[in-house]
């Protein structure tokens, strides 16, 4: 199984693929804290029994090397001992806020989020 993460300040989306050839968005996590947020995150990936985990990361951009060492950060507070596995999201958020565009009111509930990680995902898995 591999879940997929967009991870964010705020809200962080969550997406798996079991097949890899579909890949399917979760409700997203609701940071409060960043140990709250890891501790959710681990829980998802033990109940999935998750082998591999793909993050979103803005390559190639001036925030790059800040953003690998947030991630860096917050996966060693998950304690995740499976693949971890860097992928860029360049526009991924704007995809997915185009593709629900009018759908869902509340751009605060995370799905805008977990559309993003099934991009990240798909992305990784080439299945776009």
């Amino acid at each position: 199984m591999i879940i997929a993460i967009d991870l964010g300040l705020k809200r962080i989306g969550v997406a798996s693929s079991a097949t890899g050839t579909i890949a399917t968005p979760h409700r997203a996590i609701i940071r409060k804290n960043r140990n709250q947020a890891s501790s959710e995150l681990r829980d998802i990936l033990k109940e999935y029994k998750a082998d591999k985990l793909v993050v979103g990361i803005p390559l190639g951009g001036s925030s790059e090397d800040e953003m690998r060492r947030r991630i860096e950060h917050f996966i060693k507070l998950v304690d995740f001992d499976g693949e971890v596995v860097l992928q860029d999201e360049a526009g991924t958020s704007i995809e997915a806020e185009d593709m629900i565009k009018g759908e869902f009111r509340n751009k605060r509930d995370g799905k805008v989020d977990s559309i993003a990680a099934m991009l990240i995902l798909k992305r990784y898995l080439k299945i776009l």
